[in-house]
């Protein structure tokens, strides 16, 4: 675990230009009506996310599993989920994706199995076994633990659910009077490696053009600093440069100053992660609605309607990551999202349909990969009071399933997303009669679809507007004023009063994106929940 990865590759250029689009699968389109989302009715819908200008589609876990944590438990890392179709279909999903210009990115949960996976029954009946963290003791080594389910003696270490047993990659501490501790050089951690490196060359052969990894950080174990961490994925990244060089390893990691260096090609700021635990992304969207954990301090987000909240957070801790990833030597990305399956969308609680727009502005014109969680692009919303279904129910007030509803597509039964009976469906839909769909925005050249189709199609014209153009702030407040490539000036007031405020120096300004925003010499008036871009030149 020597050998230093380049720093940059062909994937990181076609990345650099991505926009990324989230498919949870079992509630975006069903073809065969049986009520989850599956590979063809994905298929069915490309031309929503070809028109839509999103490039890079990653999709949640499809591989078999129990679906005790709705997928991230994983049963054969080589068969896909008999619910979403065959390995065929993701092929051919594949291929037609690649037909419109669009890379598939699959989720590889690299830490942990399920349970019912061969290896795991395997091992639990075999002492001589190191494919997991397995204790020969009479007492349970910690809370951490697990009991043996089967004839082996001792317990497991489970990655999060009990039914989730962690792969042993090593510990970067090793202790003698604590032999499961094992070195990550010893044989069972060089055989997960391995076995990560013919899971990812089985599905990139299929054309897959890389993959978001689960839990990336919590493969070594006891690991300070992340050094042993860093180190394994350097040597998967080097191994990717050389085999597949134009694979993409994104990883839920939630640090990027620390990821990109350890080789990934990018990291996601994520509600979790880093030493402020999410704070960075938290500070932008989080309302104290939807997926609430009782240990995040109150926080009043920079999108606050009553603008409340403050974007020197995201600011001083993107900046700080940036210049980290620019000092590794290495170049890689920040990637920004609009939810994920396990947070809040940007919907959620008492943010409006009319916050949305700005916030979209700011995602889409600021230097990090925008990421859009499906269905934000109209506007979905987080839906409370769902059941707990496929471990969704993480504390209290965390209820992953708000998050996770059937896409609306139309106002057709089921609102096009399956034709199957209401209670058969995944996950209930969201009652709410004026629930936004992609058929009636389409229509309305006003409506939110189209703005963010706008929006991504400027970005892709416009390199300033990209991941390379250079930002500068001018005011860090309301409104957030900044320029993008010393030419675009982009400005976003995402709360319901009038902000204005004075520039540098006076400047002519050609708007080419703008909802109550007017630039008057040196001067800038922004109306609630304004937005604009315009061109300096």
């Amino acid at each position: 675990m020597t050998t230093p990865p380049r720093p940059g590759s062909p994937a990181t250029e076609w990345l650099a230009d991505a926009v990324l689009y989230q498919i949870y699968p079992q509630t975006f389109a069903d073809a065969n009506g049986d009520g989850i989302g599956d590979f063809a009715g994905i298929e069915q819908r490309l031309d929503h996310l070809a028109r839509l200008g999103v490039n890079t589609v990653w999709l949640n876990p499809c591989f078999a599993s129990p679906f005790q944590d709705a997928g991230y438990d994983v049963s054969d890392y080589y068969s896909v989920a008999p619910r979403y179709g065959t390995n065929e279909d993701l092929a051919k999903l594949v291929d037609s994706a690649r037909g419109r210009g669009i890379r598939i990115l699959l989720d590889l949960v690299a830490g942990h199995t399920s349970d019912r996976h061969p290896w795991f029954t395997h091992s639990a009946s075999d002492p001589a076994d190191h494919r997991y963290i397995w204790a020969d003791t009479d007492e349970r080594p910690d809370e951490g633990f697990e009991p043996s389910p089967g004839t082996r003696h001792g317990w497991y270490k489970p990655n999060f659910f009990a039914g989730q047993p962690a792969l042993n990659f090593g510990y970067a501490r090793t202790d003698p009077a604590e032999p499961w501790r094992q070195s990550v050089d010893a044989e069972g951690p060089r055989a997960n490696r391995r076995a990560l490196r013919d899971i990812m060359s089985h599905w990139l052969g299929l054309g897959v053009s890389g993959f978001r990894v689960d839990m990336a950080a919590s493969l070594v174990k006891d690991d300070p600093g992340h050094a042993e961490s860093a180190r394994l994925w350097r040597e998967l990244r080097a191994w990717i440069d050389t085999t597949h060089p134009e694979a993409a390893l994104l990883s839920e990691w939630g640090d990027p100053a620390v990821s990109v260096p350890a080789g990934f090609h990018a990291d996601f700021f994520l509600q979790f992660g880093s030493d402020d635990d999410g704070l960075t992304l938290r500070s932008l969207w989080n309302n104290n609605a939807g997926t609430v954990n009782e240990q995040w301090a109150p926080l009043e987000p920079y999108f606050d309607a009553d603008g409340a909240g403050s974007p020197a957070t995201f600011l001083a801790n993107w900046q700080a990551a940036d210049e980290a990833i620019a000092a590794s030597g290495r170049r890689g990305f920040i990637s920004l999202p609009t939810a994920n399956h396990d947070f809040s969308r940007l919907s959620s609680g008492p943010r409006a349909a009319e916050q949305l727009p700005a916030a979209f502005v700011f995602q889409l014109t600021w230097p990090t990969l925008p990421a859009i969680y499906y269905g934000d692009e109209i506007g979905m919303r987080y839906v409370p009071g769902l059941p707990d279904h496929e471990g969704s129910v993480l504390g209290p007030r965390y209820n992953r399933a708000g998050s996770r509803t059937p896409m609306q597509w139309d106002d057709t039964e089921n609102a096009g997303f399956s034709t199957a009976l209401a209670d058969a469906l995944y996950l209930p839909l969201d009652p709410d009669p004026a629930r936004p769909t992609v058929a009636a925005q389409l229509a309305d050249p006003g409506s939110l679809l189209n703005l963010v189709r706008r929006l991504i199609a400027l970005r892709k014209d416009t390199p300033e507007l990209g991941t390379a153009g250079s930002v500068r702030v001018l005011h860090a407040g309301y409104p957030l004023v900044y320029v993008r490539g010393g030419r675009y000036l982009v400005v976003i007031n995402p709360r319901r009063d009038a902000a204005e405020v004075l520039l540098p120096q006076a400047v002519t300004a050609r708007q080419i994106e703008a909802g109550g925003v007017d630039v008057a010499a040196d001067r800038v008036r922004a109306e609630g929940f304004a937005y604009g871009v315009f061109d300096l030149a």
